[in-house]
């Protein structure tokens, strides 16, 4: 029995030397994680400079962008005294004299720091005409002097009306929904309210509306166009099919510009297209069609220029489509057309859904083509964000045009992955 106590004592005792060791006398268990730790390190550290690439140049312009459409500090900054004594009143009538006497100091400070352009240009973009006021009351804000409420008014009438205190008070949080209501043309009333622009300032829905219908034209057209050169690409034998990929591609190797500007050479009213149809007879010489610097001129060479990116994810996958599939579908009794719409098409619709999606939202977003050949009839939502950016200077405006073109593209995403499943999507 004693003897037996011992044995078992024995295997107790040496049970820890019997855990499995690594060369280096370190637990096995232990070594291994410490390798697995150093992998993921290195892998890490090798997707570092792709990670941090898509993030300054992808992630963080997007995500200010949005930020912009929406927060507007410009005059909570520039006037701080003021916003917070607009804050205090109850937007009815006119401000009392503490608001009067808080802009008079704002906006001394605010011109020797050369800062009151930022916070004039901000009011601007929801009332017009407040920056000459502001403009009008810095040339003479030397001599003013309390009481300030009759003095400025003495300067300007405009600034004893309630309706311009209740913009600055509405303006001055620096989050604002004004931006987003200006980009599908609606605005606040005096009262506050949230009402439709007058007609004649309706612009940004027509051009929604107008990107919108083109970019999807667009995509059914290359969608056309593009389905049999693929099946050509896909079918054909394999040393003819690459030189009709070679013209596939060619575009890819030519300036946009140069493309865009062959088009004008061909669709204006003296250009080769014209030419011909007038020598067949089709059109009269003082009736030639306009072609060019309107809707058709953007949409065909919107055409051109986006079709490669529906014949490469449509050939990607066509290429893919076993022939014996056509093959079986004939034997069992189905004529061509039925065998090839019965099978052989909805095993395309990974490369349609891949190219149709590529394809409008380049489409919705395009600028260079709609700006050298649309003429006014052609722009879309994209040129009028530039304008925005680079003429106008507003950027929190082209920044909510932007997201609002940015949203409308996600929730279209979505719903495709609902209908299809972006797992069905096939780029190559």
């Amino acid at each position: 029995m004693a003897h037996s106590e011992t044995a078992t004592a024995d295997v107790t005792a040496s049970a820890p030397d019997e855990v499995m060791r690594a060369a280096d006398g370190t637990p096995l268990k232990d070594s291994l994680r410490r390798s697995m730790r150093r992998a993921k390190i290195k892998a890490l550290l090798l997707v570092a400079p792709l990670g941090l690439f898509i993030f300054f140049s992808f992630a963080l312009p997007i995500l200010d962008m949005v930020t912009r459409s929406f927060y507007s500090p410009e005059i909570a900054n520039v006037l701080p005294r003021t916003s917070e004594q607009l804050e205090q009143w109850n937007a009815e009538g006119t401000p009392p004299e503490a608001v009067y006497a808080a802009i008079a100091k704002d906006m001394r400070e605010a011109k020797e720091n050369r800062e009151l352009g930022k916070a004039s240009a901000r009011i601007n973009y929801v009332m017009p005409g407040a920056r000459s006021l502001f403009s009008k009351t810095s040339r003479q804000l030397e001599d003013l002097q309390a009481p300030y409420k009759a003095a400025l008014i003495d300067i300007d009438e405009d600034w004893g009306k309630g309706e311009v205190w209740r913009v600055m008070k509405r303006e001055a949080d620096p989050f604002t929904v004004s931006y987003y209501l200006q980009a599908v043309d609606m605005r606040y009333d005096a009262e506050g309210n949230i009402e439709a622009a007058p007609s004649y300032m309706q612009i940004y829905q027509k051009l929604f509306w107008r990107t919108f219908w083109m970019s999807a034209l667009i995509t059914v057209l290359t969608l056309i166009l593009g389905f049999p050169v693929s099946y050509l690409l896909a079918t054909l034998p394999l040393r003819t099919s690459n030189l009709l990929m070679i013209m596939v591609l060619l575009p890819f190797w030519t300036s946009l510009l140069v493309r865009t500007s062959s088009w004008i050479v061909i669709l204006q009213s003296q250009g080769v297209l014209n030419d011909v149809l007038v020598s067949l007879g089709v059109v009269a010489d003082d009736n030639r069609p306009q072609m060019i610097y309107n809707k058709t001129g953007t949409i065909v060479g919107m055409t051109h220029i986006l079709l490669p990116f529906m014949i490469l994810p449509l050939y990607s996958v066509m290429k893919g489509i076993p022939p014996s599939y056509m093959r079986a579908a004939r034997s069992l009794g189905a004529n061509p057309v039925v065998a090839f719409f019965r099978v052989y098409v909805p095993q395309t619709v990974p490369g349609m859904g891949a190219g149709g999606i590529l394809v409008f939202i380049l489409s919705i977003g395009y600028y260079i083509t709609p700006a050298l050949i649309g003429g006014s009839s052609g722009q879309l939502i994209s040129n009028f964000i530039a304008y925005h950016m680079q003429e106008s200077l507003n950027w929190h405006l082209a920044a909510a045009l932007g997201a609002i073109l940015l949203f409308v593209v996600l929730f279209l995403y979505y719903i495709y992955n609902k209908l299809v499943g972006v797992d069905q999507m096939k780029l190559g």
